[in-house]
């Protein structure tokens, strides 16, 4: 009888203005994220982008790209996908390679991260310097050898995208790229499905004020040297540092 009169008496306590009232449950603390990562030197590295084989066909895998430079003499250091495709494997956005515009800049509308405003634009200069832009802000020049387009951006002058929410559940392998204050560029893959949010401050953290989202649960990355080799996959373009082979 005791314990029935207590739990009346904590359930009246709880009852205000003929409702019971109720706290929302906190949201528990997001699981550590382990990522595969690889800072590039574009000055330095031949950090480019990739598309197509000798046969103007999509190579499409990381490991068909290693096959490839392979037979052309060189090693591939790191790779991995580099953003939206349609089912023929053709950028969604626009895709420079070797200073020609291959896909046009996309500022349409639609559904999917890639539509996710504002998006943007990664590049590299004939110079070796690297940038991440809104879309609205990119100026095609002669000067840009590298560029391809994907979304949403991930940090933008040091914001994270104002559509992420702390504490989402909304969990992917996610990979992305970033510029850090030296010029180097930042290229990462979670190696456990993580939030966008989350995400985007990991970039932040590491000293990027301008971040780009790349692709979700296809992503796949190459980096022996980690102990991490990915040579599956049916991906659009691709991102790689290659050296002389020894």
């Amino acid at each position: 009888m005791r314990q029935l009169l207590v739990l009346i008496g904590v359930a009246v306590l709880l009852v205000g203005a003929g409702r019971l009232l109720l706290t929302p449950a906190p949201v528990p603390p997001a699981a550590p994220v382990a990522y595969v990562r690889y800072e590039a030197d574009p000055r330095r590295q031949a950090l480019r982008l990739y598309w197509h084989d000798d046969q103007h066909q999509p190579l499409r895998s990381l490991g068909r790209l290693r096959r490839w430079l392979a037979g052309r003499g060189q090693r591939l250091v790191f790779a991995m996908n580099a953003g939206m495709f349609t089912p023929t494997h053709a950028p969604v956005g626009l895709y420079i390679e070797d200073f020609q515009t291959r896909v046009p800049l996309n500022t349409g509308t639609g559904r999917g991260n890639f539509y996710l405003k504002p998006n943007g634009v990664f590049y590299l200069l004939a110079d070796g310097r690297a940038g991440v832009c809104e879309t609205s802000r990119f100026r095609p020049r002669p000067t840009v050898r590298y560029a391809t387009q994907s979304g949403p951006l991930l940090v933008l002058d040091g914001q994270i995208h104002p559509a992420f929410t702390p504490g989402s559940r909304n969990l992917n392998i996610r990979n992305g790229v970033g510029v850090l204050p030296n010029g180097h560029v930042l290229l990462a893959m979670s190696k456990t499905p993580v939030s966008l949010y989350d995400f985007a401050a990991w970039f932040r953290r590491q000293g990027c004020r301008q971040a780009l989202y790349l692709d979700g649960a296809i992503s796949r990355a190459y980096l022996p040297a980690q102990g991490w080799v990915q040579t599956d996959g049916d991906l659009g373009v691709l991102i790689g540092v290659a050296e002389p082979a020894r």
